[in-house]
């Protein structure tokens, strides 16, 4: 009797327990009967009939994170790299994603991957480090596209790392190191260059000063003959205007060719001391004294017949 009652409650327990379902909150549940698709069920407190209606597939509504493995990718230049990331993926329809495809997760992360190596091969080495956020959405891109049959929405996709070859690592470290050195070189370049040319404009400077300076001071002599010539000249014309209006007044003529008498003697005589060639005879020099004797007569006579 125990034991019966034992099987009955087991019995009805196992009744019950087909009979309620109880969705979390974080998950959808699909109910086939029969086999067939009967309903989403939504979060809360559902009612079945047992042995016909059973839920099939169970599928978890957070964002998921899926970790892709590290895979060996080439890049345009020719050179070997291993990259992994993650991928976020968000179940959108429960129906698709349970009879869209055996196994979203799986071909979430080949797709990804695949996605990677294609969209890895179109970038340069350099390029996949500085073009990190736009190889992430180029990816997410790809892969959402493909994905929107399976009812599922890939929400990001991160490249965690980019590892190239150990030789290739040391081939950089050497291109690194003759880059440094080349722009080492080029910076003493630089500053010779400008060293050269500040040297040059000072020269340069130093010539213009030095030009101008003479420039100048030719200008100055310039102008001070100028000054001197116009002095001489004005002073001559002053002395011509002199000996015109002392020649125009009575005994002004006569005055005057004693006067160039006298400065032909004198400088005759200077001429005759000076030269080592007599030119003329000396006699003429003493013409100065029998001259002015005449002069001194003639006053003379001039005065006894003014007495």
């Amino acid at each position: 009797m125990l034991a019966t009652l034992t099987f009955v409650l087991l019995g009805l327990i196992f009744i019950i327990s087909k009979l309620i379902l109880i969705v979390p909150m974080r998950e959808v549940c699909i109910v086939e009967r029969l086999g067939k698709f009967k309903a989403v069920m939504q979060p809360g407190l559902h009612f079945l009939i047992p042995f016909i209606d059973r839920v099939a597939y169970r599928h978890e509504i957070r964002e998921q994170v899926l970790d892709i493995p590290a895979q060996s990718c080439i890049s345009r230049d020719n050179i070997q790299i291993d990259v992994d990331g993650l991928v976020y993926i968000q179940v959108m329809d429960g129906v698709k994603a349970s009879y869209g495809i055996e196994d979203y997760r799986r071909a979430s992360v080949n797709l990804a991957q695949t996605t990677m190596r294609s969209e890895i091969g179109k970038l340069k080495l350099s390029q996949t480090f500085s073009e990190r956020d736009t190889l992430n959405e180029t990816i997410v891109r790809e892969i959402d596209k493909a994905s929107d049959p399976w009812g599922i929405k890939v929400l990001r996709y991160e490249v965690r790392n980019i590892t190239p070859s150990e030789n290739v690592i040391h081939t950089l470290e050497k291109q690194m190191e003759a880059e440094r050195q080349k722009r080492a070189e080029i910076t003493l370049a630089q500053a010779e260059k400008e060293s050269t040319i500040n040297l040059s404009e000072g020269e340069r400077q130093e010539a213009i000063n030095l030009s101008e300076g003479d420039k100048q001071r030719q200008i100055n002599e310039a102008y001070g003959r100028a000054k001197e010539i116009e002095i001489l000249a004005n002073a001559t014309a002053e002395g011509i205007n002199l000996v015109a209006e002392a020649a125009s007044k009575p005994g002004g003529k006569q005055a005057i060719k004693m006067r160039l008498l006298e400065q032909f003697i004198k400088q005759t005589g200077t001429v005759l001391d000076t030269a080592d060639v007599t030119v003329l005879p000396t006699e003429i020099a003493k013409l100065e004294g029998f001259f002015e004797g005449m002069d001194k007569v003639t006053q003379a006579a001039s005065q006894q017949g003014v007495k």
